[in-house]
């Protein structure tokens, strides 16, 4: 690419840091954005240890002035990133009416809002140069919805909505837009967001888990090679193929191994 410059969201932890040092170990210089500015200070102090370049940014990316500033500064300091990785997340899973509008709306924050106003602060320049990548990391949820993650879904579905519609609008510009999707990953996320696995339909559990450090060498490979989209690990994807040629049974099949609602209206595993 035109620049070896890269912003990556959610970069504290995670997908996140292990992509962030992913990117600096190939010799990217990387802006780690997220809110927790000890954990970039953790992560920037690992990056520089091995010998990369890192700075950081800490900053909640679902507040549009405050990334407008960021891309304002970069563009002073260090030029314009060609690689932004979208990669900040929040979300528990809940029934709807177990869900608050706050938390609804802490969701929307992230991912869908953070990925929006980095797209939208950066791709200018991208449009500019007729070069870059935005990656966008998603959930299977954005296609195969399972009972009692109903918030969450949505806001995966509106990230999946926002990488569909810019897939359409950067034809032929040079810009592109990728969407990697992972099944269950073994990072914090589960215990930052009060998720457990047993809230995941049984028939999920036959995926297996990734490490943030794989997910982060399939977003490295992404980079080189970009698709629209990428799904990780292979029983995802064979999911998503029998999803694609048989939907409605799988919808059956998802709904029938997960939670449901209790006489009381409090969601319990059936």
């Amino acid at each position: 690419m035109s620049s070896s410059l890269a912003v990556v969201s959610g970069a504290s932890s995670g997908i996140g840091a292990a992509t962030a040092r992913a990117l600096a170990a190939e010799g990217w210089r990387v802006v780690l954005v997220a809110r927790s500015r000890p954990g970039l200070e953790i992560v920037h102090q690992s990056i520089a240890a091995g010998g990369g370049a890192a700075e950081i940014a800490a900053l909640d990316a679902a507040d549009g002035g405050q990334v407008l500033a960021l891309a304002e500064h970069l563009r002073r300091e260090l030029g314009s990133p060609s690689l932004v990785v979208n990669s900040a997340g929040l979300g528990a899973w809940k029934f709807l009416e177990e869900t608050s509008p706050d938390e609804s709306a802490s969701m929307l924050a992230a991912p869908y809002l953070a990925a929006s106003n980095l797209s939208h602060a950066f791709l200018p320049d991208m449009l500019d140069r007729r070069a870059g990548l935005l990656i966008h990391v998603g959930s299977p949820a954005s296609r195969l919805p399972w009972p009692g993650a109903t918030s969450y879904t949505a806001v995966r579905w509106a990230l999946r909505g926002l990488h569909e519609a810019l897939c359409q609008d950067l034809r032929r510009t040079g810009v592109r837009s990728c969407h990697v999707v992972f099944g269950e990953v073994s990072s914090p996320y589960f215990e930052h967001n009060r998720v457990t696995p047993d809230q995941l339909p049984r028939v999920g559990r036959l995926i297996p888990t990734t490490t943030p450090a794989r997910c982060a060498e399939v977003i490295l490979r992404t980079v080189r090679r970009p698709r629209r989209e990428v799904v990780h690990p292979f029983t995802l994807r064979l999911f998503y193929l029998i999803a694609a040629v048989a939907p409605a049974p799988t919808r059956w099949l998802i709904a029938s191994t997960g939670r449901r609602h209790s006489k009381k209206g409090l969601g319990v595993r059936g």
